[in-house]
């Protein structure tokens, strides 16, 4: 398995399960009712409409999207296993935290 694709394993994985990694959701989201927090999540774990366009790396990290008539966007940052610089090598998860940050296309 090449590079990018094991982190798109390793990104869809923290995606799909909400584990791997932290998720964050800005206040953006928050403020929202509950129900429509609750599309959101389920829509962000379920995408799967990635194409070169869209993700011209392969890597599954970042994507936007319309919920309700909200677009929102999430992204993957990876950073060192301290959260203090970012990672070295996002394919090797013993170097890497995921984070997936959920927001209004507007937080962004």
């Amino acid at each position: 398995m090449g590079r990018a694709a094991e982190i798109a394993r390793l990104n869809d994985h923290l995606r799909r399960t909400f584990e791997g990694g932290r998720v964050v959701i800005t206040a953006g989201i928050t403020a929202l009712d509950p129900l429509h927090v609750s599309l959101i999540l389920a829509g962000v774990r379920t995408f799967n409409a990635f194409t070169v366009d869209n993700d011209p790396h392969g890597e599954h990290d970042c994507a936007t999207m319309m919920v309700r008539e909200t677009r929102i966007m999430w992204k993957i940052d990876y950073y060192d296993p301290t959260m203090t610089y970012l990672s070295s090598d996002a394919a090797d998860p013993s170097l890497t935290v995921r984070v997936l940050t959920i927001m209004l296309s507007g937080d962004h």
